[in-house]
């Protein structure tokens, strides 16, 4: 009889697990194939009417939204009303998924370039779609890589576009707070954009590093007061980066303050 239990409990786990797998699996297809369409659609957009505006917009309303419910991530903005978005803007967040992006695009009311890791660019459909939509990548092995993609970064803000900039450079594998690189704070110092610190908390918890189905949870994102680069010189860039990484810590913080939410 014990054997018939143990057996029985084995079984069940057994099945449970399979259920799992299956629902996995059915989550990730549902999101490349809502990711397929939503590219194809930007694509065809950006064809067109030659303008990147209306497909980046589509990104922040219709695929990042969709790609969240998907998941069944619910988000939870704190601090919106902080936003000026009278010009262009320069968002450094820490870095805690891949579900970042999608995050970021859904929670701040403005179309979106991000900086991103050079590999990224081969990535199938949001790889595409990322350089389509001119987004920068950075090759961090290379100095003069990392010298056009500040370059670039600055001509996007000073066509009036806002910028995403992950200045841990990769994910966090603890969801603590890495170091920041000072590099891409040159580009809000030359075109004179303010920098907003913004924190993730629970991107991690619902899609971890090494994971590949998102699993329910709530994704909280708080946003900083900006912080002006006016009197500041390229040379500032690291003492700038000092000061939103003690920023954004108080922010990540703030988020993990219990709420019941």
């Amino acid at each position: 009889m014990p054997r018939r239990s143990e057996c029985c409990t084995f079984g069940c786990m057994s099945s449970r697990e399979s259920v799992a797998t299956a629902l996995d699996v059915l989550q990730i297809t549902a999101a490349a194939l809502w990711t397929l369409a939503c590219v194809l659609a930007a694509l065809a957009v950006l064809l067109a009417t030659r303008s990147r505006r209306v497909p980046l917009a589509m990104a922040r309303r219709l695929w990042a939204p969709g790609l969240l419910a998907i998941g069944g991530v619910r988000l939870r903005v704190i601090g919106g009303e902080r936003l000026d978005l009278s010009g262009p803007t320069v968002f450094a967040s820490n870095h805690q998924s891949y579900l970042d992006v999608p995050v970021l695009f859904a929670a701040l009311p403005v179309p979106l370039s991000f900086v991103l890791k050079k590999e990224l660019r081969r990535m199938p459909l949001v790889g595409w779609y990322a350089a389509a939509m001119g987004m920068v990548f950075v090759d961090r092995r290379r100095r003069r890589g990392a010298r056009d993609s500040v370059g670039h970064a600055t001509a996007l803000l000073r066509s009036g576009s806002s910028v995403v900039l992950f200045p841990e450079g990769t994910r966090s594998r603890d969801g603590e707070l890495a170091a920041f690189k000072s590099g891409g704070f040159a580009a809000p110092i030359a075109a004179g954009a303010s920098v907003v610190p913004i924190a993730i908390d629970g991107a991690g918890r619902v899609l971890p590093p090494r994971g590949f189905a998102v699993r329910p949870g709530t994704v909280r994102v708080v946003i900083g007061s900006p912080i002006p680069v006016d009197d500041l010189a390229e040379q500032d860039r690291r003492t700038l980066a000092s000061q939103v990484r003690v920023r954004v810590g108080e922010l990540l913080a703030q988020a993990r303050v219990p709420t019941g939410v």
